[in-house]
Order: C-alpha cells, then sequence, then structure tokens
C-alpha cells in the first residue's frame, strides 16, 4: 500500500489486494522509458525516479508536524516562542530549514519505481526498505491529476484505482509527457497487450463525445436543493443568532462558517466541471475536467457494475439527468454532471452495449397495498427486466433509476419482514462487484420470488457471454474478487 506521496506502507506482508508491500524483486520485462537503472539479476528492468520538483513537495513534512503542534497546544507554542530570542530563532530556522530540503531530498532520491510484464513496483526507504507490487490485472483505472501549482511547474500526479483498495495510490510527481506515457504504458498491460508491443501502442487516440457547457453546469447547480439550502441557513440563522444573543462575535463566528461554506461548496462543485469533456478511446471512455485542478480519468471497458440515472424535480423541465457509475475497484463516480436525457442515453449505450434505457411507462409499480408500507414513497418506485439489464427506480422530487447488466449481479436475494409478509410484498436485491445493492422494491410476493429465481438464472447466462475486462485479450481478466 502507498501513502498520499507516493511512497509505500506496509509490514512486509502480502495485503491480498495484489499489492505485496515487501519481498524481493521479481524478475521483470523490457525497459520503459525514462531515467533510472537497471535492476541486477534477471533480465533488465529501469527503475525510474518521480521528478525533481518532489522534493519541495515532501520537504513540508517536518514544517507540517511543527505547525500540528502549535495548533494542537497553542498555549504552549505561543509561551516557547516568547522566549526564543532573534539569535535563537534564527539558529532554530538555520536547522529546521535545511533538514527539511534534507529530507525531502532523501524522501525522493531513495523512491524508485519499474514496470514489468505482471506488475508496477515501487520501492522507498533509506535506513527501512519498502517494496510495493502492483499487479497490472488488478489496475481498474489510472487518472492524471494537475493542481493548479502543479499544471505551473509541469507536472502531474498520477492515480491508479486498485482492485480491493478504498484509496487511490499515486504517484506525484512526475512530468506531464511522462506521466501521460507511463499511464499509456499501465493501460496498454492491463488491457493485455504483449509486453514487446506496449511502447509502440502508446497513447490511445480519442474521439470526444460530450463538451458540457459551463453555463449548463451553473444553471445545474443553481438548480439543486442542496445548493438553496445552504445559502437559505447563511441567510437565516445569522440574524436568528444574532436576536438569541445580541453578541456581534458569536454571530459572526456562526455566518462566516455558513456563508463560507455556501459559496464554496457551490463554487468548488462548478470549478470541478468546469470544461467536462467526455471522449471514446481504445482503452475506454475518458473524463478530462476542471478549472483550476485539470484531472484526466479514464473509465476502463467491462468494469462498470452498475449505471446510475439521477433526476432532480428542477432539472425535469429542461429534460436534463445526471449519469453516475459503480465501477469495481474505482471510486470514479461520475459520467456526466449533467446532460439533456437523449444524450445521457446515448452515452450510456456506449457503456453498456445494447442496452437499453427504459422509460417511465415501462417502470411497473409496486402494487397498491404497498402503500401500507411506504406510505407516498412507494409511488416513486417502479421495476423492469430487459434482456441486458436489472432496473430498478426509487424516489418521487428526485428521481434515481439505477441499471445494472445481469453479467454483474453477484448475488441476488429476497427480503421481507413481518409487516410486509402481513401485506404479501417483499425486496428483492441484486449485489453487484462494486459492493453496491440495487433494490426492487416492495414487490409483489409471488412476483419477487420468481423473480428471485429468474435473475439468478440471466446473470449465470449474461455472465458466460459477457466481455473480458482485459479486454485486448481473449480470455476474461479477473472478477472483482480477484479470481478469473
Amino acid at each position: 500500500m502507498t501513502t498520499g506521496d507516493g511512497r509505500p506502507t506496509g509490514d512486509g506482508r502480502p495485503t491480498g489486494d495484489g499489492r505485496d508491500p515487501g519481498g524481493e524483486h521479481a524478475p521483470g520485462g523490457g525497459p520503459a522509458p525514462g531515467r533510472g537503472h537497471a535492476i541486477s539479476g534477471g533480465p533488465s528492468v529501469v527503475e525510474r525516479r518521480l521528478h525533481p520538483v518532489t522534493p519541495l513537495r515532501r520537504a513540508w513534512a517536518p514544517v507540517a508536524l511543527l505547525a500540528g503542534w502549535a495548533v494542537h497546544d497553542p498555549d504552549q507554542a505561543q509561551q516557547q516562542l516568547s522566549r526564543l530570542t532573534t539569535t535563537a530563532l534564527l539558529l532554530a530556522l538555520a536547522v529546521v530549514v535545511p533538514a527539511a530540503a534534507l529530507y525531502g531530498f532523501l524522501s525522493w532520491w531513495f523512491t524508485h519505481f519499474a514496470v514489468t510484464d505482471t506488475e508496477l513496483r515501487i520501492r522507498t526507504g533509506l535506513l527501512f526498505r519498502r517494496t510495493a507490487h502492483i499487479r497490472l490485472e488488478r489496475i481498474q483505472a489510472v487518472d492524471v491529476t494537475r493542481p493548479l501549482l502543479a499544471r505551473i511547474a509541469g507536472v502531474a500526479k498520477l492515480k491508479l484505482d486498485v482492485i480491493g483498495t478504498a484509496k487511490k495510490d499515486e504517484l506525484a510527481f512526475l512530468g506531464e509527457d511522462h506521466a501521460r506515457a507511463l499511464r499509456a504504458e499501465l493501460l496498454a498491460r492491463a488491457a493485455g497487450f504483449a509486453p514487446q508491443a506496449v511502447h509502440e501502442v502508446g497513447e490511445a487516440p480519442a474521439r470526444e463525445l460530450v463538451r458540457v457547457p459551463a453555463r449548463d453546469i451553473a444553471v445545474s447547480l443553481l438548480l439543486v436543493g442542496a445548493t438553496w439550502g445552504s445559502l437559505a441557513s447563511a441567510v437565516v440563522v445569522p440574524p436568528l443568532m444574532w436576536l438569541a444573543t445580541h453578541s456581534l462575535w458569536t454571530t459572526l463566528a456562526v455566518a462566516v462558517p455558513l456563508v463560507g461554506g455556501a459559496v464554496t461548496s457551490s463554487a468548488g462543485r462548478f470549478a470541478g466541471a468546469y470544461d467536462w469533456t467526455l471522449s471514446e478511446s481504445p482503452d475506454g471512455l475518458r473524463i478530462d475536467r476542471g478549472l483550476l485542478d485539470r484531472t484526466h480519468e479514464t473509465v476502463p471497458p467491462g468494469r462498470v457494475q452498475t449505471v446510475r440515472i439521477t433526476e432532480p424535480l428542477l432539472w425535469r423541465r429542461r429534460g436534463w439527468v445526471r449519469v453516475g457509475l459503480d465501477v469495481a475497484g474505482s471510486s470514479n463516480s461520475v459520467l456526466l454532471p449533467v446532460a439533456p436525457r437523449g444524450v445521457a442515453e446515448s452515452v450510456i449505450a456506449r457503456v453498456l452495449p445494447e442496452a437499453v434505457v427504459p422509460d417511465a411507462a415501462a417502470l411497473v409499480r409496486p402494487p397498491g397495498r404497498a402503500g401500507w408500507c411506504a406510505p407516498v414513497r412507494w409511488r416513486g418506485y417502479g421495476f423492469t427486466v430487459t434482456e441486458t439489464v436489472f432496473a430498478a427506480r426509487h424516489g418521487l422530487l428526485r428521481r434515481r433509476l439505477a441499471l445494472v447488466p445481469h453479467a454483474k449481479v453477484q448475488s441476488v436475494r429476497l427480503t421481507q419482514g413481518p409487516w410486509r409478509r402481513l401485506w404479501g410484498v417483499a425486496d428483492v436485491h441484486v449485489d453487484t462487484g462494486a459492493n453496491r445493492t440495487v433494490t426492487a422494491r416492495l414487490r409483489d410476493a409471488e412476483e419477487a420470488a420468481r423473480l428471485l429465481a429468474a435473475q439468478a438464472d440471466r446473470s449465470r447466462t449474461g455472465r458466460g457471454a459477457a466481455r473480458p475486462d482485459r479486454w485486448m485479450t481473449g480470455g476474461p481478466g479477473p472478477g472483482p474478487d480477484g479470481s478469473g
């Protein structure tokens, strides 16, 4: 496992998620482009270092430690600072600054990474050497992110989604060109290209499908209840606090966080979705987005477990929807932040070939007696099954429709409590490889029993005809649990 700055952690034991943070070097494949030195013994594998600007980032660690102590115990920190003379303060700076610089340099100098035929290997440590092994077939996605300061310096982070990990691993920082080349190499190897052909493949060409206008993003944020709720809180709560306390400082202490949170939340979401561009390439659907921090993400084919379509109440007049994804082993969850329904359905067809998004008329409501189990809410429930997907809807004001390909269903369950048994209704749950569940709620009990058996058969048949996860090979890759 690696830390947020790209350094592997662990105690030398296999993690069980495809990464072994320790142990001897495995035989490698052919050399990859970049600086470094070959590992002795076995075929040549070139180890590379991160970008030389990385020490500047890591040098902040000792400074952050001191700042954390000062925040944790401000009185003690103030007393210690008041005792320091100018000479002592200068001497302290003369020690701390070079020590921080030395730490940053050594952490960079002793960090190497290499790509072999089977894994990405990250090695770090001066006194205690650590090695993380990330198996290529477990890589779900490789994203390139460029924070504002990194864009100015011409560097980028490489973030990896790996099966079995809740947090992304990253290599920070690499040169922009180097990051894109390494991303293309990892995706090509993960896709199943022969090692000798990886460097000839390069970055796959992309064809733009959708570019979301900035105006649509701004208007969509204004038409979401959460935005108005935060603004209403910022307007209403401070006057009430003033009437209750007549204290200016108390009112300001409440008003500033509320106003700041309302503004920064909306502004942050707009900046994150700005210039959202969705493109299609052989390695999957690519997402480029961001105003200040640019992010380059990839949704690999075969990894999508569920497609979720969200339709807030105030978006319906404009015919807008939001498209989200559940991807096995990946935190990438948004495919389109806002788009006309027709555009969204055409994009979904790229993610789920041969799947058709059912319209509202095709979604069958629960029987009327379900109202005794979920008053009012039962009217927002709907369900249908097509040849390719299990589709379930819930929500009245904010409609949410989930589409699960039959091949991605890991298990099917029927649940029925005493009250629902009395009214003859039950829920049918389908579990996916992304550790998420989609539920057909309050179905007739007999219908639910038939659905339970039929869905299990459809899932077995769908898995037999599913596309391989390693899409450039003829055989399937590992399942979400790591099995073949």
